[in-house]
């Protein structure tokens, strides 16, 4: 027989040295309930994934009524009603060129997705050369292998490298801590001329550049100006490359706009979307793309297939809660919500910049980050378990990257209950070093 119990292994966890696990019981709006019946406030959205507040009562009756009809499908051959309508949903919202959806289960099976329809998109249409990915330094983009490979190096990838695939690494546009050492307010966005060097001199080898757009998310919520996202398409296509746009964080009104795109005035040949898709009720991703890469795989030359599926593809309930999210955004002024988180953070953060210990703030939409000065700076920085712990004994849950403190909440969050989050910040400031 085997052991009465299995012991949870949790993610992103040290085993062993990490505080043991908190037991959440309940959940609703912008707040956690604890067995011993503490509550706290989830700032960031129980890792960036709900937008309306824990158990909104549309999503949850959807869900119920799905599994009640259809709880699932295979999705090879067949379909349902769920999924045709997210397509059209989804179809509505992402920009019109973005015509052909492929679901998958989460934010780095989508990143799979879509480096797997770049690279046999040009091995379809007889330019098997083209086979390189670009990605940016400190991008994130999953744990997956290939999600992996195109991440920068962090150690989250530190014991895989035998597993990653070999990636061509341009600047990111870190204003912060300028990679050309230059400042925002003087620059030309030079950090794209890396790019523009390697795309001239390799473009041929080339299958697509991958971003996260406007916001790199586990990198250290890193805000990019619009010009630099601009930019980036404007020489993918000048090169004939494909652009892979990320939006698994930034998508679904996390940046202001329903997608971080929109505010460069870009529209990419593949985007990644998941997280938020489902209102943070259930696992749900898609890759949509274009007719000119989606027509790539047609036809009858069997070796031109998209061989790549997941048992749980375009699962019904989650599609059923994906539409009760978009239903959300029609039926609530979720854009008003939006905007007000947006107005305290530029309220809130000049104060922060202010102080002695702190090297910089920024924000983008409801997403905001306070980046300190530490002497072991990154995410194995020694002060992110001590900020943890402050957070959470004040009521507030805060998961710093390292020494980076951001906030990013659902959207039903009061101005009130912000400004809490943000005097709570201000107080774990005293755990600096002096």
């Amino acid at each position: 027989m085997g052991a009465p119990n299995l012991h949870l292994w949790h993610p992103f966890t040290h085993q062993g040295a990490d505080p043991a696990p908190v037991h959440i019981r309940r959940a609703e709006g912008v707040f956690l309930e604890t067995r011993d019946g503490r509550r706290i406030l989830d700032a960031i959205s129980s890792w960036w994934v709900n937008l309306h507040g824990h158990a909104h009562p549309a999503i949850a009756a959807a869900i119920a009524g799905q599994a009640a009809r259809l709880e699932h499908v295979l999705f090879a051959g067949f379909s349902h009603e769920p999924a045709e309508e997210l397509a059209s949903r989804l179809g509505k919202i992402v920009p019109a060129p973005l015509q052909h959806i492929f679901f998958s289960d989460d934010g780095s099976t989508a990143v799979e997705v879509a480096l797997k329809l770049a690279v046999q998109f040009w091995r379809n249409r007889g330019r098997p050369e083209k086979c390189r990915i670009v990605a940016l330094e400190n991008a994130y983009h999953g744990d997956t292998a290939g999600a992996m490979s195109v991440s920068d190096d962090s150690p989250f990838t530190a014991a895989f490298e035998s597993l990653r695939v070999p990636i061509l690494r341009t600047h990111s546009a870190y204003c912060a801590h300028c990679p050309v050492g230059l400042t925002r307010a003087t620059c030309l966005i030079e950090c794209l001329e890396s790019l523009e060097r390697l795309l001239a001199g390799r473009g041929h080898e080339i299958a697509a550049v991958i971003v996260e757009p406007l916001l790199q998310g586990a990198g250290g919520m890193i805000v990019h100006p619009e010009e630099f996202l601009s930019g980036i398409r404007r020489l993918t296509a000048a090169h004939d490359v494909l652009l892979i746009a990320d939006e698994v964080l930034t998508g679904f009104g996390r940046t202001g706009r329903m997608f971080a795109c929109e505010r460069a005035g870009v529209v990419p040949d593949l985007m990644c979307v998941a997280k938020g898709l489902t209102g943070g009720f259930l696992s749900l991703a898609a890759t949509i793309t274009t007719d000119r890469v989606h027509d790539a795989f047609t036809g009858a030359d069997h070796s031109r297939a998209f061989f790549h599926g997941h048992s749980y593809t375009a699962n019904p309930i989650a599609c059923a809660a994906a539409n009760a999210n978009l239903q959300i955004f029609d039926s609530e002024p979720v854009f008003d919500r939006i905007a007000a988180i947006e107005r305290v953070h530029a309220a809130r953060l000049p104060a922060l910049a202010a102080h002695p210990g702190v090297a910089d703030v920024r924000y983008i939409g409801t997403i905001s980050a306070i980046e300190l000065k530490v002497p072991d700076a990154g995410y194995l920085s020694s002060l992110r378990p001590r900020l943890y712990e402050f957070f959470l004994n004040r009521g507030v849950l805060l998961r710093p990257l390292g020494n980076v403190v951001y906030v990013l909440p659902p959207y039903v969050i009061t101005a009130g209950q912000l400004n809490f989050v943000y005097d709570v910040i201000e107080d774990s400031l005293a755990l600096l070093p002096s």
